[in-house]
Order: structure tokens, then C-alpha cells, then sequence
């Protein structure tokens, strides 16, 4: 599963995604520092069954850190995106195309209101950050328009001529943006409209598009440079009605971890405090800057950088954590291991789908699930919950 992180240029959407995943990103106080999207995993937090047992597990995908399991997730940080980039400008077409496999968006906001539409920097509070949310959502709903009109005749041709419900000739149509027949689905009843393709207007075809946005690349704001932001700037972002916003400073998140990993304090992620562990390694001014974040951290409750990515996985994705394993009495895998994996799916999502999401070959062949805590023998449409603990039987 893949979370997209999107902006205009030099807003620190390459720091927030450093921060994210501690991975290398080319970072500057300039428009386009980022070229070729950056790639990486970072994590979110589920509390681990293994205390049930009463005995340690022994993570392979997702490790645990005191009872805690961190289950990854793909991170993708592309190039920022200006006015008209559906259009090509700026690096637009690049950004878009990199975005098609995001399941959700973080939108990388500057409440500061320092930087232009373009990315340039300006004094702090002269630009509304209220006008980089519309104009982003804007740009991706004209990007899938004009993927839609692309293929707009073959749709009306599959609908007219050879009888194929209409969502299922879109669905073929956007198969390459991730849109399943259910997003398609829901986006056509959002819509007032003709049923007929072929009498669809081009504003028709683009409420289509926005609906497709809405529904199959949801996004999240990451009010990103809390820390200097004004307050009321904060506040504006904060009450858009349509879009969760949690206020963010990746600057800070990146330091505390890069500190953290060297060993010079305690901090674990989403914290809202840290402990200093070696003083004497930090000079004057690398003190004073740990003593501004750890306000920061009091003021927001933490530098939001792991909220955001939870609340686009298990908010705004619906996602549920689940613990395939080979033997449900001892939780364990074929070489014995305990707990070895976690796997994301969405909720709704039932044992026949865990199955395929472990290899295909065990969807194919599925017989039976057994639920590790109960021992129930559970059918293919077993609907599974947070947390279970599932063994899935197959054909040899």
C-alpha cells in the first residue's frame, strides 16, 4: 500500500517524508528541489496480541517495539506542483503520473503562509494557505479529467454499443489510477446526471473526475510548519469541514529523530516529550533548539508527522491490522516464528481476500480460515476484524 506525499514546491514535502522514513531525501529552501520521486516505508502503530501468549514474537515485516507492532507502509515524496500542471507546467505530468498507484494523499501545506503559489518564498503570513488546498485539489480532479476524456469514446462505445454497464467501461478506463468498480460506483451516484455517457457535458466528465478524487485518492492536510506558523492561519486550515488537517513540523520530527538515533535522546515516535540522555554531546545552541521543540511538542501534542500517516491509513483508508499464521494454536509460522507478520486491509475485507493478500496462490486454493484466538472454522466471507489472528487453509 502506497500514501502519496503532495504540494507545491518547497513547502518540506522531502523533509516530511525524511522524517517519515529516516531515508535520504535531497532537501533546499528552493522550488523543485525534488526531481525524481523519492521512495521509502515508513510506519504505523498496532498494539501487538503477542502478550497474550505470554511469551516474545518474532517479527519478519513489521517489527514490534514494547508491545507495540510498527507495520509498514510505502511512502512516495513527488515533485511539487504549480498552477496548471494538468496542463504540463512545471514539472505537473511527472507529478501526476508518479501519484497513480497512491491508495491516499498527504497534502504538505505551508501554514505559514511563506511561500507563493509557486513555491517562492515570501514574508511569513503574506499568502493564504486556504488557496493551496483548493488549487491542489483542482489540479489533480483536471489531471483525471483529462485521463478520462482521453478514452472517452471507447467508454461511450462499450456502453452503447456492446452493452457493458457504464461503471465498468470507467473502471476499465482508469484501471491504471488504483479506482476499483466500488469507487467508480459510488462516484457515479454522487452524480445528478444523465446516465448516458455520450450525453455527458465536459463539466459532467470533470464532477465525475472530482468525485473519482474524493473517493479514490483521499487526502489529508499536514499544516506543515506549525511551529511558525500564525495561529490563525492554523485555525483557517483547521476549519475546512471537508479535509482532516493536523498540524505538523517535519523540521522538528526530522531532528528529533536524527537524535534519537544517535543516541542523544529517548524519544519514539508520535511522542509528545523527549529525554536528553547525553547533554555533554550537545553544544549551546543544538540545547536551545531541543528546548523549542519540546515546547512545540507541549503546544501540539506532537510534531503530527506519525498522526498524519495514521490517520490517512486508518482514517481516511479505513484499514484494519491483521496476523496471518501457519499454526493458530501457537501463532506461529512454518519455521516456528511467533506472530511473524502484520498485513494492512481494508475493513469490510474478509478471510478469502487475507488469503490472496498473503500470496495468491493461497486465494486460489482457499478452503477454510481458522480464527487463532476462538479456533472457529470461519468461511471465505468471513468478515475479519482489528486485530485477529487468522490461519488459512488451501489445497496442497
Amino acid at each position: 500500500m502506497e500514501v502519496g506525499i503532495v504540494g507545491k514546491p518547497n513547502v518540506g514535502k522531502s523533509t516530511f517524508f525524511s522524517a517519515a522514513t529516516l531515508a535520504p531525501a535531497e532537501i533546499a529552501d528552493y522550488p523543485f528541489t525534488t526531481i525524481e520521486a523519492n521512495r521509502g516505508v515508513t510506519y504505523v502503530r498496532a498494539k501487538c496480541p503477542h502478550d497474550e501468549l505470554g511469551i516474545e514474537c518474532n517479527p519478519n515485516n513489521a517489527p514490534c517495539e514494547n508491545g507495540t507492532r510498527l507495520v509498514p507502509v510505502e511512502m512516495l515524496d513527488v515533485a511539487g506542483l504549480v498552477p496548471d500542471a494538468h496542463k504540463g507546467r512545471g514539472l505537473g505530468n511527472k507529478f501526476l503520473d508518479d501519484l497513480r498507484q497512491a491508495k491516499a494523499l498527504i497534502h504538505i501545506v505551508d501554514a505559514s503562509g511563506g511561500t507563493d503559489h509557486e513555491g517562492n518564498i515570501v514574508q511569513v503570513g503574506s499568502h493564504d494557505p486556504l488557496s493551496d488546498v483548493q488549487f491542489l485539489d483542482t489540479e489533480i480532479s483536471h489531471w483525471i479529467r483529462s485521463i478520462l476524456e482521453k478514452g472517452w469514446k471507447k467508454v461511450v462505445r462499450q456502453v452503447q454499443l456492446d452493452g457493458l454497464k457504464v461503471e465498468k467501461a470507467i473502471q476499465e478506463r482508469m484501471t491504471g489510477l488504483g479506482f476499483t468498480d466500488a469507487m467508480v460506483l459510488d462516484s457515479l451516484r454522487r452524480m445528478a446526471t444523465d446516465e448516458t455517457p455520450m450525453n455527458w457535458s465536459e463539466d459532467d466528465i470533470l464532477r465525475l473526475a472530482d468525485n473519482l478524487r474524493t473517493v479514490g485518492k483521499p487526502m489529508i492536510v499536514a499544516a506543515n510548519k506549525c511551529d511558525v506558523a500564525p495561529d490563525e492561519n492554523i485555525k483557517l486550515l483547521e476549519s475546512l469541514d471537508d479535509k482532516i488537517v493536523v498540524p505538523t513540523s517535519a523540521e522538528s520530527e526530522l531532528a528529533l529523530r536524527r537524535a534519537a538515533k544517535s543516541d542523544l535522546i529517548s524519544y519514539d515516535i508520535g511522542d509528545d516529550h523527549f529525554e536528553i540522555l547525553d547533554e555533554s554531546g550537545l553544544n549551546a545552541e543544538q540545547l536551545k533548539g531541543l528546548e523549542f521543540m519540546s515546547n512545540l511538542l507541549k503546544k501540539f501534542g506532537s510534531t503530527g508527522i506519525q498522526k498524519c500517516v495514521e490517520e490517512a491509513v486508518f482514517n481516511l483508508l479505513d484499514m484494519i491490522v491483521v496476523y496471518p499464521v501457519e499454526d493458530e494454536n501457537k501463532w506461529t509460522d512454518k519455521d516456528g516464528r511467533v506472530l511473524p507478520d502484520a498485513y494492512l486491509l481494508r475493513r469490510g475485507s474478509n478471510a478469502k481476500d487475507l488469503a490472496y493478500e498473503v500470496h495468491t496462490d493461497l486465494g486460489d486454493n482457499f478452503i477454510r480460515a481458522i480464527d487463532g484466538r476462538t479456533k472457529r472454522v470461519l468461511g471465505a466471507d468471513h468478515e475479519l476484524k482489528d486485530g485477529d489472528i487468522i490461519t488459512i487453509a488451501a489445497r496442497a
